[in-house]
Protein backbone atom coordinates (compact mmCIF):
# COMPACT_ATOMS: atom_id res chain seq x y z
CA UNK A 1 0.00 0.00 0.00
CA UNK A 2 1.35 3.45 -0.94
CA UNK A 3 1.80 5.60 2.21
CA UNK A 4 -0.45 8.66 2.43
CA UNK A 5 2.13 11.45 2.93
CA UNK A 6 1.82 15.18 3.58
CA UNK A 7 2.31 15.83 -0.15
CA UNK A 8 -1.03 14.23 -0.92
CA UNK A 9 -2.73 16.23 1.82
CA UNK A 10 -1.33 19.43 0.31
CA UNK A 11 -2.60 18.39 -3.12
CA UNK A 12 -6.11 17.95 -1.74
CA UNK A 13 -5.96 21.33 0.02
CA UNK A 14 -4.67 22.93 -3.18
CA UNK A 15 -7.51 21.40 -5.20
CA UNK A 16 -10.09 22.68 -2.73
CA UNK A 17 -8.63 26.21 -2.79
CA UNK A 18 -8.44 26.19 -6.59
CA UNK A 19 -12.10 25.25 -6.85
CA UNK A 20 -12.94 27.90 -4.23
CA UNK A 21 -11.19 30.58 -6.32
CA UNK A 22 -12.52 29.44 -9.69
CA UNK A 23 -16.20 29.31 -8.72
CA UNK A 24 -16.79 33.11 -8.60
CA UNK A 25 -15.04 33.40 -11.98
CA UNK A 26 -17.26 30.65 -13.41
CA UNK A 27 -20.31 32.44 -12.00
CA UNK A 28 -19.34 35.57 -13.94
CA UNK A 29 -18.71 33.44 -17.05
CA UNK A 30 -22.12 31.73 -16.73
CA UNK A 31 -23.93 35.07 -16.81
CA UNK A 32 -21.88 36.17 -19.80
CA UNK A 33 -22.64 33.08 -21.93
CA UNK A 34 -26.28 32.76 -20.89
CA UNK A 35 -25.93 29.60 -18.79
CA UNK A 36 -28.74 30.73 -16.50
CA UNK A 37 -31.68 28.87 -14.94
CA UNK A 38 -34.80 30.97 -15.26
CA UNK A 39 -37.73 30.41 -12.86
CA UNK A 40 -40.49 28.06 -14.03
CA UNK A 41 -43.02 25.57 -12.63
CA UNK A 42 -40.45 22.84 -11.94
CA UNK A 43 -37.62 25.00 -10.58
CA UNK A 44 -37.31 26.25 -7.03
CA UNK A 45 -35.41 29.45 -7.82
CA UNK A 46 -37.44 32.66 -7.89
CA UNK A 47 -34.83 34.70 -9.79
CA UNK A 48 -32.49 33.83 -12.68
CA UNK A 49 -29.63 31.76 -11.28
CA UNK A 50 -26.27 31.11 -12.99
CA UNK A 51 -25.72 27.42 -13.68
CA UNK A 52 -22.70 25.64 -15.18
CA UNK A 53 -21.00 25.98 -11.79
CA UNK A 54 -19.66 22.48 -12.29
CA UNK A 55 -17.11 24.00 -14.67
CA UNK A 56 -15.12 25.12 -11.61
CA UNK A 57 -15.08 21.53 -10.35
CA UNK A 58 -13.95 20.24 -13.75
CA UNK A 59 -11.13 22.79 -14.09
CA UNK A 60 -9.86 22.19 -10.54
CA UNK A 61 -10.04 18.43 -10.93
CA UNK A 62 -8.33 18.56 -14.34
CA UNK A 63 -5.51 20.83 -13.17
CA UNK A 64 -4.75 18.59 -10.19
CA UNK A 65 -5.11 15.29 -12.03
CA UNK A 66 -3.11 16.17 -15.13
CA UNK A 67 -0.49 18.54 -13.68
CA UNK A 68 0.00 18.22 -9.91
CA UNK A 69 -0.69 14.53 -9.30
CA UNK A 70 1.76 13.17 -11.94
CA UNK A 71 4.51 15.30 -10.35
CA UNK A 72 3.93 13.83 -6.88
CA UNK A 73 2.69 10.29 -7.57
CA UNK A 74 5.74 9.04 -9.45
CA UNK A 75 5.56 5.39 -8.39
CA UNK A 76 4.20 3.28 -11.23
CA UNK A 77 1.30 1.10 -10.16
CA UNK A 78 0.11 -1.84 -12.27
CA UNK A 79 2.94 -0.95 -14.71
CA UNK A 80 1.27 2.38 -15.53
CA UNK A 81 2.00 6.02 -14.69
CA UNK A 82 -0.72 8.11 -13.07
CA UNK A 83 -0.88 10.42 -16.08
CA UNK A 84 -1.55 7.48 -18.43
CA UNK A 85 -4.09 6.15 -15.94
CA UNK A 86 -6.13 9.35 -15.62
CA UNK A 87 -5.81 10.94 -19.09
CA UNK A 88 -8.51 8.91 -20.93
CA UNK A 89 -10.86 9.15 -17.95
CA UNK A 90 -10.31 12.92 -17.80
CA UNK A 91 -10.89 13.33 -21.55
CA UNK A 92 -14.14 11.36 -21.36
CA UNK A 93 -15.28 13.36 -18.31
CA UNK A 94 -14.36 16.61 -20.05
CA UNK A 95 -16.50 15.60 -23.02
CA UNK A 96 -19.47 14.91 -20.75
CA UNK A 97 -18.91 18.24 -19.01
CA UNK A 98 -18.89 19.98 -22.40
CA UNK A 99 -22.20 18.33 -23.27
CA UNK A 100 -23.59 19.58 -19.97
CA UNK A 101 -22.26 23.10 -20.59
CA UNK A 102 -23.93 23.25 -24.01
CA UNK A 103 -27.15 22.03 -22.40
CA UNK A 104 -26.93 24.74 -19.72
CA UNK A 105 -26.58 27.33 -22.47
CA UNK A 106 -28.94 26.02 -25.16
CA UNK A 107 -31.01 23.14 -23.61
CA UNK A 108 -30.16 19.99 -25.56
CA UNK A 109 -32.73 17.25 -26.00
CA UNK A 110 -32.48 14.24 -23.64
CA UNK A 111 -31.47 12.01 -26.57
CA UNK A 112 -28.53 14.21 -27.49
CA UNK A 113 -27.32 14.28 -23.88
CA UNK A 114 -27.72 10.51 -23.65
CA UNK A 115 -25.70 10.08 -26.85
CA UNK A 116 -22.92 12.24 -25.42
CA UNK A 117 -22.75 10.18 -22.23
CA UNK A 118 -22.82 6.96 -24.26
CA UNK A 119 -19.87 8.09 -26.42
CA UNK A 120 -17.86 9.13 -23.36
CA UNK A 121 -18.61 5.81 -21.61
CA UNK A 122 -17.52 3.96 -24.76
CA UNK A 123 -14.23 5.88 -24.69
CA UNK A 124 -13.66 4.80 -21.10
CA UNK A 125 -14.31 1.17 -22.02
CA UNK A 126 -11.98 1.31 -25.04
CA UNK A 127 -9.06 3.20 -23.47
CA UNK A 128 -9.01 2.04 -19.83
CA UNK A 129 -9.44 -1.03 -17.65
CA UNK A 130 -12.52 0.42 -15.94
CA UNK A 131 -14.63 -2.49 -17.14
CA UNK A 132 -17.63 -4.35 -15.83
CA UNK A 133 -16.06 -7.66 -16.92
CA UNK A 134 -17.11 -9.92 -14.04
CA UNK A 135 -19.74 -10.10 -11.35
CA UNK A 136 -19.88 -12.09 -8.13
CA UNK A 137 -23.43 -13.09 -7.19
CA UNK A 138 -23.74 -11.82 -3.61
CA UNK A 139 -23.95 -14.06 -0.54
CA UNK A 140 -22.52 -17.30 -1.83
CA UNK A 141 -23.28 -17.18 -5.55
CA UNK A 142 -20.81 -17.94 -8.36
CA UNK A 143 -18.41 -15.53 -10.10
CA UNK A 144 -19.67 -14.74 -13.61
CA UNK A 145 -17.16 -13.71 -16.28
CA UNK A 146 -18.47 -11.73 -19.25
CA UNK A 147 -17.27 -11.82 -22.84
CA UNK A 148 -16.28 -8.67 -24.73
CA UNK A 149 -19.78 -7.78 -25.92
CA UNK A 150 -21.38 -8.06 -22.48
CA UNK A 151 -18.45 -6.28 -20.84
CA UNK A 152 -18.95 -3.32 -23.17
CA UNK A 153 -22.72 -3.32 -22.75
CA UNK A 154 -22.67 -3.55 -18.94
CA UNK A 155 -19.86 -1.00 -18.58
CA UNK A 156 -21.67 1.58 -20.68
CA UNK A 157 -25.04 0.80 -19.08
CA UNK A 158 -23.65 1.26 -15.57
CA UNK A 159 -21.90 4.56 -16.36
CA UNK A 160 -24.91 5.98 -18.21
CA UNK A 161 -27.31 4.87 -15.46
CA UNK A 162 -25.28 6.36 -12.60
CA UNK A 163 -24.71 9.59 -14.54
CA UNK A 164 -28.42 10.05 -15.13
CA UNK A 165 -29.29 9.01 -11.57
CA UNK A 166 -27.03 11.71 -10.12
CA UNK A 167 -28.44 14.27 -12.55
CA UNK A 168 -31.98 13.28 -11.57
CA UNK A 169 -31.58 14.25 -7.90
CA UNK A 170 -30.21 17.69 -8.75
CA UNK A 171 -33.25 19.57 -7.48
CA UNK A 172 -32.21 21.48 -4.34
CA UNK A 173 -29.30 23.73 -3.37
CA UNK A 174 -26.30 21.64 -2.38
CA UNK A 175 -28.10 18.32 -2.80
CA UNK A 176 -25.94 16.69 -5.47
CA UNK A 177 -22.76 18.28 -4.10
CA UNK A 178 -23.36 17.02 -0.56
CA UNK A 179 -24.60 13.54 -1.51
CA UNK A 180 -21.68 13.13 -3.92
CA UNK A 181 -19.14 14.12 -1.25
CA UNK A 182 -20.64 11.58 1.17
CA UNK A 183 -20.68 8.82 -1.46
CA UNK A 184 -17.20 9.56 -2.78
CA UNK A 185 -15.59 9.64 0.68
CA UNK A 186 -17.09 6.22 1.34
CA UNK A 187 -15.85 4.96 -2.03
CA UNK A 188 -12.37 6.27 -1.21
CA UNK A 189 -12.31 4.46 2.14
CA UNK A 190 -13.50 1.23 0.53
CA UNK A 191 -10.97 1.46 -2.31
CA UNK A 192 -8.09 1.96 0.12
CA UNK A 193 -9.01 -0.49 2.87
CA UNK A 194 -11.49 -3.08 1.63
CA UNK A 195 -10.91 -3.93 -2.04
CA UNK A 196 -9.12 -7.26 -2.58
CA UNK A 197 -6.33 -5.35 -4.37
CA UNK A 198 -5.92 -1.79 -3.00
CA UNK A 199 -5.62 0.81 -5.76
CA UNK A 200 -3.94 4.04 -4.62
CA UNK A 201 -4.47 5.68 -8.01
CA UNK A 202 -8.20 5.16 -7.56
CA UNK A 203 -8.16 6.36 -3.95
CA UNK A 204 -6.34 9.60 -4.75
CA UNK A 205 -8.51 10.29 -7.80
CA UNK A 206 -11.63 9.92 -5.66
CA UNK A 207 -10.37 12.27 -2.95
CA UNK A 208 -9.17 14.84 -5.49
CA UNK A 209 -12.72 14.88 -6.87
CA UNK A 210 -14.06 15.26 -3.32
CA UNK A 211 -11.76 18.26 -2.77
CA UNK A 212 -12.87 19.87 -6.05
CA UNK A 213 -16.56 19.50 -5.10
CA UNK A 214 -15.90 20.71 -1.54
CA UNK A 215 -14.40 23.97 -2.87
CA UNK A 216 -17.58 24.60 -4.85
CA UNK A 217 -19.96 23.55 -2.08
CA UNK A 218 -20.04 26.82 -0.02
CA UNK A 219 -21.36 28.69 -3.08
CA UNK A 220 -23.93 26.01 -3.81
CA UNK A 221 -25.30 25.48 -0.29
CA UNK A 222 -28.67 27.07 0.42
CA UNK A 223 -29.17 29.88 -0.36
CA UNK A 224 -27.07 29.09 -3.42
CA UNK A 225 -25.53 31.80 -5.59
CA UNK A 226 -24.66 29.34 -8.38
CA UNK A 227 -25.94 25.95 -9.51
CA UNK A 228 -23.99 22.92 -10.65
CA UNK A 229 -26.06 22.80 -13.81
CA UNK A 230 -25.86 19.82 -16.11
CA UNK A 231 -22.18 20.75 -16.53
CA UNK A 232 -21.49 19.68 -12.97
CA UNK A 233 -24.21 17.10 -12.34
CA UNK A 234 -23.36 15.09 -15.47
CA UNK A 235 -19.61 15.33 -14.86
CA UNK A 236 -19.85 14.26 -11.21
CA UNK A 237 -22.29 11.46 -12.05
CA UNK A 238 -20.06 10.27 -14.88
CA UNK A 239 -16.93 10.24 -12.72
CA UNK A 240 -18.72 8.40 -9.91
CA UNK A 241 -20.00 5.85 -12.44
CA UNK A 242 -16.51 5.27 -13.83
CA UNK A 243 -14.66 5.16 -10.50
CA UNK A 244 -17.21 2.84 -8.88
CA UNK A 245 -16.61 0.21 -11.58
CA UNK A 246 -13.47 -1.00 -9.83
CA UNK A 247 -15.67 -2.35 -7.03
CA UNK A 248 -18.20 -4.03 -9.30
CA UNK A 249 -15.63 -6.18 -11.08
CA UNK A 250 -14.07 -7.79 -8.00
CA UNK A 251 -14.34 -11.40 -6.98
CA UNK A 252 -15.92 -10.77 -3.60
CA UNK A 253 -19.64 -10.30 -3.11
CA UNK A 254 -19.21 -7.43 -0.66
CA UNK A 255 -17.05 -5.50 -3.12
CA UNK A 256 -19.80 -5.90 -5.71
CA UNK A 257 -22.65 -4.82 -3.46
CA UNK A 258 -20.78 -1.92 -1.85
CA UNK A 259 -20.82 0.61 -4.74
CA UNK A 260 -24.52 -0.05 -5.31
CA UNK A 261 -25.31 0.71 -1.66
CA UNK A 262 -23.02 3.75 -1.56
CA UNK A 263 -25.01 5.21 -4.45
CA UNK A 264 -28.26 4.24 -2.76
CA UNK A 265 -29.89 7.70 -2.83
CA UNK A 266 -29.66 8.37 -6.59
CA UNK A 267 -30.20 4.71 -7.53
CA UNK A 268 -33.24 4.37 -5.23
CA UNK A 269 -34.75 7.64 -6.46
CA UNK A 270 -34.27 6.62 -10.11
CA UNK A 271 -35.68 3.10 -9.75
CA UNK A 272 -38.68 4.34 -7.76
CA UNK A 273 -39.32 7.06 -10.35
CA UNK A 274 -39.27 4.53 -13.21
CA UNK A 275 -41.65 2.14 -11.42
CA UNK A 276 -43.92 4.99 -10.31
CA UNK A 277 -44.23 6.37 -13.84
CA UNK A 278 -44.88 2.92 -15.32
CA UNK A 279 -47.61 2.23 -12.75
CA UNK A 280 -49.16 5.63 -13.53
CA UNK A 281 -49.06 5.04 -17.28
CA UNK A 282 -46.56 7.84 -17.82
CA UNK A 283 -43.47 7.80 -20.01
CA UNK A 284 -40.30 6.98 -18.09
CA UNK A 285 -38.70 10.20 -19.35
CA UNK A 286 -41.66 12.34 -18.28
CA UNK A 287 -40.69 14.63 -15.41
CA UNK A 288 -42.80 14.80 -12.27
CA UNK A 289 -42.61 16.32 -8.80
CA UNK A 290 -42.68 13.15 -6.68
CA UNK A 291 -38.96 12.69 -6.23
CA UNK A 292 -37.65 12.34 -2.71
CA UNK A 293 -36.75 16.01 -2.31
CA UNK A 294 -40.07 17.12 -3.83
CA UNK A 295 -42.04 15.01 -1.37
CA UNK A 296 -40.06 16.32 1.59
CA UNK A 297 -40.78 19.90 0.56
CA UNK A 298 -44.48 19.13 0.03
CA UNK A 299 -44.66 17.72 3.57
CA UNK A 300 -43.54 21.03 4.99
CA UNK A 301 -39.78 20.55 5.33
CA UNK A 302 -37.72 23.67 4.81
CA UNK A 303 -35.23 23.74 1.95
CA UNK A 304 -32.32 23.02 4.27
CA UNK A 305 -34.35 20.50 6.26
CA UNK A 306 -35.12 18.48 3.13
CA UNK A 307 -31.47 18.55 2.11
CA UNK A 308 -30.35 17.41 5.57
CA UNK A 309 -32.81 14.49 5.46
CA UNK A 310 -31.36 13.34 2.13
CA UNK A 311 -27.83 13.77 3.51
CA UNK A 312 -28.87 11.58 6.44
CA UNK A 313 -30.15 8.87 4.11
CA UNK A 314 -26.91 9.04 2.10
CA UNK A 315 -24.90 8.64 5.32
CA UNK A 316 -27.09 5.68 6.29
CA UNK A 317 -26.31 4.00 2.96
CA UNK A 318 -22.61 4.75 3.37
CA UNK A 319 -22.44 3.36 6.90
CA UNK A 320 -24.29 0.24 5.73
CA UNK A 321 -21.76 -0.28 2.95
CA UNK A 322 -18.87 0.02 5.42
CA UNK A 323 -20.55 -2.37 7.87
CA UNK A 324 -20.98 -4.91 5.08
CA UNK A 325 -17.23 -5.04 4.65
CA UNK A 326 -16.73 -6.19 8.26
CA UNK A 327 -19.88 -8.34 8.64
CA UNK A 328 -20.36 -12.08 8.30
CA UNK A 329 -22.45 -13.45 5.45
CA UNK A 330 -25.52 -13.83 7.68
CA UNK A 331 -24.96 -10.38 9.15
CA UNK A 332 -24.73 -8.93 5.66
CA UNK A 333 -27.98 -10.57 4.58
CA UNK A 334 -29.81 -9.31 7.67
CA UNK A 335 -28.34 -5.86 7.16
CA UNK A 336 -29.62 -5.76 3.56
CA UNK A 337 -33.08 -6.97 4.57
CA UNK A 338 -33.30 -4.36 7.33
CA UNK A 339 -32.16 -1.61 4.97
CA UNK A 340 -34.70 -2.60 2.31
CA UNK A 341 -37.52 -2.80 4.89
CA UNK A 342 -36.67 0.60 6.35
CA UNK A 343 -36.45 2.22 2.94
CA UNK A 344 -39.81 0.86 1.84
CA UNK A 345 -41.46 2.24 4.97
CA UNK A 346 -39.83 5.61 4.30
CA UNK A 347 -40.89 5.62 0.63
CA UNK A 348 -44.48 4.71 1.42
CA UNK A 349 -44.63 7.21 4.29
CA UNK A 350 -43.70 10.00 1.88
CA UNK A 351 -46.07 8.61 -0.80
CA UNK A 352 -43.22 8.59 -3.32
CA UNK A 353 -44.86 5.63 -5.12
CA UNK A 354 -48.00 7.74 -5.42
CA UNK A 355 -51.13 8.51 -3.41
CA UNK A 356 -52.57 5.40 -1.65
CA UNK A 357 -49.84 3.15 -3.13
CA UNK A 358 -48.56 1.58 0.08
CA UNK A 359 -48.18 -2.21 -0.38
CA UNK A 360 -46.03 -2.78 2.73
CA UNK A 361 -48.30 -0.70 4.97
CA UNK A 362 -51.28 -2.64 3.59
CA UNK A 363 -49.56 -5.95 4.31
CA UNK A 364 -48.70 -4.92 7.87
CA UNK A 365 -52.26 -3.69 8.37
CA UNK A 366 -53.57 -7.01 6.99
CA UNK A 367 -51.47 -8.89 9.55
CA UNK A 368 -52.16 -6.66 12.53
CA UNK A 369 -55.73 -5.42 11.98
CA UNK A 370 -58.48 -8.07 12.00
CA UNK A 371 -61.18 -5.71 10.69
CA UNK A 372 -59.01 -4.68 7.76
CA UNK A 373 -58.12 -8.34 7.13
CA UNK A 374 -61.76 -9.41 7.02
CA UNK A 375 -62.67 -6.54 4.70
CA UNK A 376 -59.76 -7.40 2.38
CA UNK A 377 -60.69 -11.10 2.28
CA UNK A 378 -64.31 -10.28 1.46
CA UNK A 379 -63.13 -7.94 -1.29
CA UNK A 380 -60.93 -10.66 -2.80
CA UNK A 381 -63.74 -13.20 -2.61
CA UNK A 382 -66.14 -10.86 -4.39
CA UNK A 383 -63.57 -10.32 -7.15
CA UNK A 384 -63.16 -14.07 -7.56
CA UNK A 385 -66.87 -14.60 -8.23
Amino acid sequence: MVPFTIEYVLILIGTLLLSLILTPLVRFFAFRVGAVDKPNARRINKVPMPSAGGLAIILAFMATSLIMMPQVLKNRLFDQSYFDYILPVMLAGLFVGLVGLIDDMYELTPRVKLLGIFLAASLVWYCTDFHFDSFKIPFGGPLILFDTFWTFLLTVLWIVSVTNAINLIDGLDGLVSGVSIISLITMGLVSNFFLPVPDFYLTMTIFVLVAAIAGFFPYNYHPAIIYLGDTGALFIGFMIGVLSLQGLKNATAVAVVTPVIILGVPIMDTIVAIIRRKLSGQKISQADKRHLHHRLLSMGFTHRGAVFVVYGIAILFSLTSLLLNVSSRLGGILLMIGLAFGLEIFIEGLEIWGVNKTPLFNLLKFIGNSDYRQAALLKWQSRGK
